[in-house]
C-alpha cells in the first residue's frame, strides 16, 4: 500500500498560471469533448410552479456523457488539461467507496490511457459496492485508508511522497483549475435568470458558479451534507475576490450525507413521474426539493427566473439499492 506519511510531500508543479486559463485545452480533451451530447436547458412545466409566478429551468448536465457526467467532467477538465500538458501518467485522487468523482476520474483516465489511483476512506466492502466494481474494471489501483488518515489527507495541499510522474486531484476535484471548467457551464446559459442554483458537496462548482456569473444575479447553494457552514470559508478561498451575491443554504441536507427521509424519495419519484427526469437524492434532488419548498414559503419574488444546475451522478442511486 502507499506510504501516505505526512512527513513530507511536494506541490504539484503546476504551470497554468490565471492568465494562461484561455490556453485551448489538449488535443486528446478536445477529440473526448467531441463525444460528449449537448447539456441543454429544460424549462420544468409544473402548475406549482405558475401559481407562485416562478419560471424554473433545468441545466441537464446530467446528459453531457453515460459516465462522465455533470459537474464531475466540468471540475476535472482542466485538471486533466494541466496533467496532460505536464506529461504526467498517473492521475491519484480520493473518495468514498460511492464517489462520483472517483468513478468519473477512472473511466476518463482509461479513455486517456493514464494510469488512474484512488485514495478510499474506510475499510474494504465486502461485497464491493458497484462503483468500486467499476473502478477496479478501468483500472483504479485501490487503497483503503482510515478515515482519521482520509480526514487529514482532505485537508492537506498536496500528497506526501509524490512522484514527478503523478498528479494529484483533491476530493472532488477541488482546486482553483476547476473553477474554469464550471465556468462553461455557465457560459453555455443563454437565458436571461434572476437566480443560478447548484447543491454542494466540497463548494467547488458553486465557486465555479460564483466566478462566472454577473454581480446583478444570485447565486444559492444547497449543502448536501450536515454541519456545512465551513463551506462559505472553503468557497471564499477558491474565489479570488469574495461577491456579495451569493450565499449557502444550510436547512436541506436531511440528516446528513446520504441520508434521505420518505419524504425527500417521495419527492424525487413524483419528480420524475411529472417530468421524465431522473434525480439522485444526494445532491440535486436535495436541491430540487429545497427549491420547491422556498417557493411555497414564497422566498422568491414572483416573475424571477431560476436556473438550477442538475450536477449527473446518476451512477450513485445504485448506492440505495445495495
Amino acid at each position: 500500500m502507499r506510504d501516505i506519511s505526512f512527513t513530507e510531500g511536494q506541490y504539484n508543479d503546476v504551470e497554468i498560471t490565471q492568465d494562461e486559463f484561455v490556453i485551448a485545452p489538449h488535443p486528446a480533451l478536445i477529440a473526448l469533448e467531441k463525444s460528449f451530447s449537448p447539456s441543454p436547458l429544460s424549462p420544468i412545466n409544473d402548475p406549482l410552479l405558475v401559481e407562485y409566478g416562478i419560471e424554473l429551468w433545468l441545466k441537464r448536465d446530467d446528459l453531457l456523457h453515460p459516465i462522465i457526467s455533470g459537474n464531475k467532467w466540468r471540475k476535472l477538465k482542466y485538471n486533466l488539461n494541466n496533467a496532460l500538458k505536464l506529461n504526467k501518467d498517473t492521475l491519484i485522487s480520493m473518495g468514498g467507496a460511492h464517489s462520483n468523482h472517483l468513478h468519473a476520474l477512472a473511466y476518463t483516465g482509461k479513455l486517456l490511457n493514464l494510469k488512474t489511483q484512488g485514495f478510499i476512506r474506510g475499510e474494504q466492502a465486502e461485497p464491493a459496492t458497484a462503483t468500486l466494481k467499476d473502478l477496479q474494471d478501468w483500472g483504479m489501483q485501490l487503497s483503503y485508508i482510515s478515515r482519521s488518515d482520509y480526514r487529514e489527507l482532505r485537508h492537506s495541499t498536496d500528497l506526501p511522497n509524490i512522484k514527478p510522474n503523478e498528479y494529484w486531484i483533491p476530493e472532488g476535484g477541488a482546486t482553483e483549475l476547476a473553477l474554469k471548467g464550471v465556468a462553461e457551464l455557465v457560459a453555455e446559459i443563454d437565458l436571461p435568470y434572476d437566480i443560478i442554483c447548484a447543491p454542494c458537496g466540497t463548494g467547488t462548482t458553486l465557486a465555479g458558479i460564483i466566478s462566472a456569473t454577473p454581480k446583478n444575479t444570485s447565486v444559492l447553494g444547497f449543502a448536501a451534507l450536515k454541519n456545512a457552514s465551513f463551506l462559505n470559508n472553503d468557497v471564499t478561498a477558491l474565489l479570488h475576490h469574495d461577491p456579495a451575491n451569493w450565499q449557502i443554504n444550510l436547512d436541506y441536507h436531511f440528516g446528513g450525507f446520504a441520508k434521505t427521509t420518505p419524504e425527500l424519495l417521495n419527492f424525487i419519484k413524483k419528480f420524475n413521474e411529472s417530468t421524465g427526469i431522473v434525480l439522485e437524492p444526494l445532491y440535486t434532488g436535495k436541491m430540487l426539493y429545497a427549491l420547491y419548498d422556498l417557493i411555497t414559503k414564497h422566498t422568491f419574488k414572483p416573475g424571477q427566473r431560476i436556473i438550477a444546475i442538475h450536477t449527473g451522478g446518476l451512477q450513485g442511486l445504485r448506492g440505495f439499492n445495495e
